[in-house]
């Protein structure tokens, strides 16, 4: 009986039988560039958060409290009149306190405060001018902003691979190589101001300042937010 027997050929040096891929994905000879590019955004806010609420005085805490609860009713009254559901307004602020000192020292103080959020830009004139109607003399705001600021980054990337690109094209032709393949693409995240939606969290913030009622509706302009992203890439190169 005949005995087939197979042999390997021998590796044509020493160094190639002990080579391993490189974890970059680099092919011998190939050079390694990693730049960084950046792209800026731009997008018009389409939702506004301000504070509304009332700071009373009365003889003792409970008139003091029932004034507060009669014009809270009343703003978020006026509010739901205007499109403002019951999910976008937030108490913020509630407390009563002895007062201690000054001409009302020995009476009582009631604050309260929601934050409302406006989902129509258009309409927080008017909002605004609604509360203060109603009896609200704390009015702060408002903060414009993008509900959905990755939406509104989504042509910053672009832009920003675009950059890292021409860096590399550039650094490349400098040394005499050319860009081989890309390698990597990693976020390297934002910047700039393209604020988000506001946290809506219940947590004691301290009473904005009063403001003199007002039935005109103030203009409020929305304008645009800007923002920057960024992409870092790994390129290979090789002589041309």
């Amino acid at each position: 009986m005949r005995s087939l027997i197979w042999v390997a050929p021998l590796c044509a040096g020493l160094g190639a039988c002990n080579a391993t891929p490189d974890p970059i994905g680099l092919q011998p000879g190939e050079t390694l560039l990693s730049v960084t590019g950046t792209g800026r955004t731009e997008a018009t806010p389409d939702q506004a958060l301000f504070t509304a609420g009332l700071s009373s005085i009365a003889a003792d805490a409970r008139g003091a409290s029932e004034r507060n609860a009669r014009t809270m009713t009343a703003i978020t009254q006026a509010l739901a009149k205007l499109g403002v559901a019951q999910r976008d307004i937030q108490t913020r602020n509630l407390s009563v306190n002895r007062i201690t000192w000054g001409a009302n020292k020995g009476q009582y103080e009631v604050a309260n405060s929601v934050t409302v959020r406006m989902r129509d830009t258009g309409k927080v004139g008017a909002a605004i001018a609604a509360v203060t109607d109603a009896g609200a003399n704390i009015v702060s705001g408002p903060d414009l902003s993008v509900a959905d600021p990755e939406k509104a980054n989504l042509t910053g990337y672009g832009n920003a691979y675009k950059t890292a690109r021409a860096k590399a094209d550039a650094y490349a032709a400098a040394a005499g190589l050319h860009i081989v393949r890309v390698l990597s693409i990693r976020d390297g995240g934002t910047g700039g101001e393209l604020p988000q939606a506001g946290d809506m969290t219940a947590m004691p913030v301290a009473p904005p300042p009063v403001v003199a009622m007002q039935s005109a509706a103030p203009p409020v302009m929305a304008g645009t937010n800007n923002g920057v992203v960024a992409a870092r890439v790994d390129f290979a190169l090789a002589p041309k």
